[in-house]
């Protein structure tokens, strides 16, 4: 796959919802032949320098991206006291269906097929929007993800689904073996040899941003 060299320049963007209004980043290379919604993980935001870097690997296959801040600034401030939200997986699912939505109904991104990216907690958002929106998300990407989180959705997501995760972390790789079984469509696990669960060792990410680009190059138009 031939890679483009485009730098692309992020554009802010506001998500209007029913109850709440949500920022993000949209990021559309000239030819973009598909959009990747991101949903970050416990405690983190749009601003996450490894979603970012995942990103930009997508944008350079020609891939749009979306990064959002799943929670408001009042929830975020409330959240870093508490951690009363980040594991509120019912919120975060519904406001990345609200984002897939946002998509598809956005003048520049309505046309391109879309994705989900998901991590940490994230994951299990991502796969629950999957699993209602079946015919709108068409592959799901989870690096060093809480896809157990998703419940019973794991058995209604019909999307491609890969797992990423780290070689070291023990714990969350156990519990994405356990999801992994539950899932009734395309899936694969990868497991990124040496990483722990931040994916900090040297090439890691790059890895992690390899499997996620190939994996969503072809169902969102390769």
């Amino acid at each position: 796959m031939s890679l483009s060299t485009e730098r692309v320049t992020p554009r802010p963007v506001r998500l209007d919802m029913a109850d709440v209004s949500l920022s993000g980043d949209l990021s559309l290379p000239a030819d973009a032949r598909g959009l990747v919604v991101f949903a970050h993980g416990s405690g983190s935001s749009r601003h996450s320098p490894r979603n970012r870097a995942v990103a930009e690997a997508l944008q350079h296959g020609r891939l749009g991206t979306l990064l959002l801040d799943l929670l408001t600034e009042r929830e975020e401030r409330t959240d870093a006291v508490t951690a009363e939200f980040r594991f509120d997986i019912p919120l975060l699912a519904n406001r990345v269906v609200a984002a897939v939505d946002w998509a598809k109904a956005h003048p520049q991104t309505a046309s391109l097929p879309i994705g989900a990216f998901g991590a940490s907690t994230g994951a299990a958002a991502a796969l629950i929007a999957a699993a209602q929106r079946p015919t709108i998300v068409r592959a799901v990407v989870s690096r060093g993800g809480r896809p157990d989180l998703a419940g019973d959705a794991l058995e209604a997501v019909v999307a491609p689904t890969l797992l990423i995760v780290g070689g070291r972390d023990e714990v969350v790789l156990a519990l994405n073996r356990l999801a992994l079984g539950r899932l009734k469509g395309p899936k694969k696990l990868d497991i990124v040899q040496g990483a722990t669960h931040l994916f900090e060792e040297p090439g890691a990410l790059d890895e992690v941003s390899r499997l996620a680009r190939e994996w969503f190059v072809q169902p969102l138009g390769g």
